[in-house]
């Protein structure tokens, strides 16, 4: 993100640029905090926030043009077409009996409220690490793992915690990860030597995480009457249909756009159910003669994907302003002046890193919004190129998956409104049940706080 060319001027200056994003954040923590499950609830604290963005703005034309650039980044339409089509992918493969096969097998091997806890997260660990994206981890996996784990009786948001810990971890440690190749590339080093660096902090958070998840488990798990007479009907005829996301995996793996991936999926999880007559034709669409409407399962699972699409929409929207108003490069000159210690200078690496990904709600633009100036930074303060690209790296992995307002919870938490047999989590239980995120956390304050790891951070 470079300065806007034309910035958009906010009465108060700073401080009414910043206001309608405080008000974006007080709304949604207060939805979360009283236990709003679904992200539609926030769509209206979205538009309060839009009300006041422009009632601040002294330029209504450049503020409409900002709201239309925000949302006109192609960022946004692969984001609201990815929703859409892992909605109807879930969708297919939860009507052809996936979720039911996989809580037969689960069952079968013994695998219990907390062992399947441990499985989800390692099982989604292991996936981001291979695709490079937690997004699609949790588009592909999350269903399946959410309803198989809520079958047989794992607590929802410990269980979901897990599922999004352990994606988190997948995320910060894949060398095909955006935000890997975006940190490496914005201090001028290479992704190889930058992740083999970071085992040293990830590796212990994610072994961490994994026991507190496990931990979690143990202490609230539940056996309900009801959970257990769902895994006795269940039935391992669905169990075929994990050949579609295996493919969708396999796709990704070999650097195949999400969007490609999740539209093979949906094909493949159609023809599979319908050749193995898991599903039938009209179960997937039926038009009714004079209804003026269609239903079924193809219906239903773009629906799914309509409440976190329109929020990603009046979000971005939000954030197109507040990027055009230069905020962002007011507070950064604000925080850069002083002497560059070490210390010093990595503590002002990760506030400036934390702000941008507040101002921006995204990962990506946040690095490449301040990792010029990081990397000039560093230079003068004596940090490594690979310390630098890992603070930067770390510090957007905690964020994101942590707070009720940014798009890994949201998304986190619209995987377990597919059926509504098994309980809703909300953003705010997902982010504070996310283990590794806080083991992150604790990490990234341990290694500037102490220097651990900054000898051993070298560039080559």
């Amino acid at each position: 993100m470079t300065s806007p060319s034309r910035p958009l001027p906010f009465h108060f200056g700073l401080l009414g640029a910043l206001a309608p994003l405080v008000v974006f954040v007080a709304g949604v923590t207060a939805l979360a905090a009283a236990g709003a499950p679904d992200e539609r609830g926030f769509w209206p604290v979205l538009v309060g926030a839009l009300l006041a963005s422009r009632l601040l703005a002294r330029d209504g034309a450049r503020w409409s043009e900002a709201v239309l650039e925000g949302i006109g980044q192609p960022i946004v339409a692969v984001m609201v077409l990815a929703w859409l089509l892992a909605g109807l992918l879930g969708a297919i493969l939860a009507a052809g009996g996936l979720v039911d096969g996989v809580a037969w097998g689960a069952a079968a091997l013994g695998a219990g409220p907390v062992l399947i806890v441990g499985v989800a997260f390692v099982g989604c660990a292991l996936l981001a690490t291979a695709t490079g994206t937690s997004f699609g981890t949790l588009l592909v996996a999350g269903p399946v793992l959410y309803g198989a784990g809520a079958t047989i009786g794992a607590t929802p948001a410990v269980l979901l915690g897990a599922i999004l810990a352990g994606a988190t971890w997948g995320d910060s440690i894949s060398p095909i990860s955006d935000t890997s190749i975006a940190s490496a590339g914005s201090q001028a080093t290479d992704v190889a030597g930058t992740v083999r660096s970071r085992l040293q902090y990830v590796i212990p958070a994610g072994a961490v995480a994994l026991a507190a998840s496990l931990a979690l488990a143990t202490v609230a798990s539940r056996a309900e009457p009801a959970a257990t007479a769902v895994v006795a009907g269940a039935r391992p005829d669905g169990l075929l249909l994990l050949v579609v996301p295996a493919l969708v995996i396999g796709l990704l793996a070999r650097g195949r756009p999400l969007l490609d991936g999740l539209l093979v999926g949906v094909i493949a999880a159609a023809g599979v159910a319908l050749v193995a007559d898991l599903v039938a034709p009209t179960t997937l669409l039926r038009v009714e003669p004079g209804a003026f409407g269609a239903t079924g399962v193809l219906i239903d699972g773009l629906q799914r994907g309509v409440g976190v699409s329109v929020f990603t929409i009046l979000l971005m929207g939000l954030i197109g302003p507040l990027q055009a108003s230069g905020a962002l490069d007011q507070l950064l000159a604000a925080v850069t002046n002083g002497s560059p210690t070490p210390r010093r200078t990595e503590g002002v690496v990760v506030g400036v890193i934390s702000a941008a990904v507040f101002l921006t709600t995204h990962s990506i633009v946040a690095i490449l919004a301040v990792g010029p100036m990081v990397r000039r930074l560093g230079e003068a303060g004596g940090i490594t190129a690979y310390r630098r690209a890992n603070l930067l790296d770390l510090t957007v992995c905690v964020w994101p998956f942590l707070l009720p307002w940014f798009l890994p919870t949201i998304l986190a938490a619209s995987v377990t409104g597919g059926d509504p047999a098994f309980p809703r989590v909300s953003p705010l239980a997902a982010g504070l049940h996310n283990t590794y995120a806080w083991a992150l956390l604790v990490t990234v304050g341990i290694a500037v706080a102490t220097g651990y790891g900054r000898s051993r951070d070298h560039s080559s």
